[in-house]
């Protein structure tokens, strides 16, 4: 079955780095779009960042342009989430979805805090 299991989270200071993984299992990333979704406490869960197609350029959320970076390892069954240049307002739990093209077929992985802090 589908599987996708967050990593990489933690405590970061403003300005500093982390890269999230997903490792993904059970399914083909060319059938899927895959997406990064954050969730802050008190709002709702909103998109980061998409990429259609394996091959295609991803689509960030405004608030991250320019300072994260998503990418496909195919290979590896991977997506990675780069976040550089962080700010408090980027503290969140962090998923990681699969969604089949065509479908109403979505998956979720569990989450994976990050918080930026002095």
């Amino acid at each position: 079955q589908v599987q996708l299991v967050e990593s990489g989270g933690g405590l970061v200071q403003p300005g500093g780095s982390l890269r999230l993984s997903c490792a993904a299992s059970g399914f083909t990333f060319g059938n899927y779009i895959m997406s990064w979704y954050r969730q802050a406490p008190g709002k709702e869960r909103e998109l980061v960042a998409a990429i259609t197609r394996v091959t295609s350029v991803p689509n960030y959320a405004d608030s991250v342009q320019g300072r994260f970076t998503m990418s496909i390892d195919n290979a590896a069954n991977t997506v990675y989430l780069q976040m550089n240049s962080l700010k408090p307002e980027d503290t969140a739990v962090y998923y990681c979805n699969a969604r089949r093209r065509a479908t109403s077929l979505n998956y979720w992985g569990q989450g994976t805090q990050v918080t930026v802090s002095s």
